[in-house]
């Protein structure tokens, strides 16, 4: 008899798991979420490859980057700056520790909030290398590295003197266009990126990204093989020219963007034209997997995540100490602290996909716990 109650209990009990018909998604609708999800983070490789005096404009263009992203939202944290460093305080510098990009100088490039992680002679191609695949032995500080992952989109803009599938760091070295290659084919082994934007600004800059095989990397270059980059414009008063064409509409079309805009990457290379640049300048997107008209210009340049605040009329810390004062001129013994509620939300609109399965499991668990304590009561009812 109590085989027979402890049977018809189980089958009741599978039977409840049974009508609940929890949807459960397959291996294929999980990738297919996981392929849609964005990156998480946004870092940057800004590199000025010249040095002397006569070489003005290419500090001007990396320190122009440099400027975008932090204004676009990238942190210091996650921008790697590389330059010579000897203009602003060059005894030729008839504005002493300025940098600007225009004739009207109307921006001050050097300012006081800029970080430079390599200057002078540490501005290498070894160093540059192993920046990019993380080769450092244990007394490498943290600043100076790119401390990337599978999530992070990384932009890397490079300028300086360059020809025929090379490019000269200050005069002395070369890096060439499979050196760059097969570091990112180690970034890639190593799960050091989601996405590339490499761009270049130099001479014969589209025989740089030629062999590049990795996947997931966006190109640019400023000319192609056999042609010059040129400048754009000189300033009397400084005595050399301060911007390259290339770098020069790169940063016109980007002045009219800001953190939360939604204009396309495609829109940026329409600037691209022999008219603007003088030259022929070159885009790969073979290796790149989704098309450059719906890829945003912040997926790569800046770095916004959604966060709504409550309005408080007072911060967290003025509400405790606040609080605390109130405590004491009444003679408490024990402080009180008031925390004003902070909601924050992360715009992940496919995540729910992943868990559309929970409520049919919390229904089926409900059913067959149920089930179960019932089944046991009847047991212990029989023995008694």
């Amino acid at each position: 008899m109590l085989l027979a109650r402890c049977l018809v209990w189980a089958i009741a009990l599978l039977a409840s798991f049974a009508a609940a018909d929890p949807q459960v998604i397959t291996t294929d609708e999980a990738e297919s979420v996981i392929s849609k999800s964005s990156h998480t983070n946004n870092w940057a490789v800004l590199v000025s490859t010249s040095r002397f005096w006569f070489n003005y404009r290419h500090m001007a263009n990396v320190l122009s980057l440099y400027r975008t992203v932090k204004r676009l939202g990238i942190p210091d944290s996650q921008i790697i700056l590389m330059l010579s460093d000897d203009i602003a305080c060059n005894p030729r510098n008839a504005f002493p520790g300025t940098v600007f990009n225009n004739k009207d100088q109307a921006i001050d490039l050097y300012g006081d909030a800029i970080e430079v992680d390599y200057r002078g002679y540490e501005v290498t191609v070894e160093n540059f290398v192993r920046l990019l695949t993380d080769r450092w032995d244990e007394d490498q500080p943290r600043s100076k590295r790119l401390l990337t992952d599978e999530n992070s989109n990384i932009f890397i803009y490079m300028t300086g003197h360059g020809g025929e599938e090379f490019l000269k760091f200050q005069d002395a070295e070369e890096i060439g266009s499979y050196d760059i290659a097969d570091a990112f084919a180690q970034m890639h082994e190593k799960k050091r990126y989601n996405e590339i934007f490499f761009m270049i600004d130099t001479c014969q800059a589209n025989t740089m990204y030629e062999r590049f095989y990795s996947p997931n990397i966006l190109a640019v270059g400023s000319s192609r093989i056999e042609e010059s980059s040129y400048s754009h414009h000189s300033d009397m008063e400084i005595g050399v020219a301060v911007i390259d064409r290339f770098t020069y509409y790169t940063l016109a079309f980007l002045e009219n963007i800001n953190r939360d805009s939604r204009v396309t990457m495609n829109k940026l290379f329409d600037e691209f034209t022999y008219d603007n640049v003088h030259s022929n300048p070159g885009i790969r997107t073979d290796l790149f997997k989704r098309n450059v008209s719906e890829v945003l210009i912040t997926d790569f340049l800046g770095n916004v995540q959604n966060i709504v605040l409550d309005n408080v009329e007072k911060d967290i810390l003025f509400n405790s100490n606040h609080n605390k004062q109130e405590a004491t001129d009444n003679n408490e013994t024990r402080p009180v602290h008031s925390y004003s509620k902070i909601d924050i939300s992360i715009d992940t609109e496919d995540s729910n996909e992943l868990t559309k399965i929970a409520p049919e499991v919390q229904r089926a668990m409900g059913v067959g716990i149920a089930g179960l304590v019932i089944a046991l009561w009847v047991i212990a009812k029989d023995l008694a």
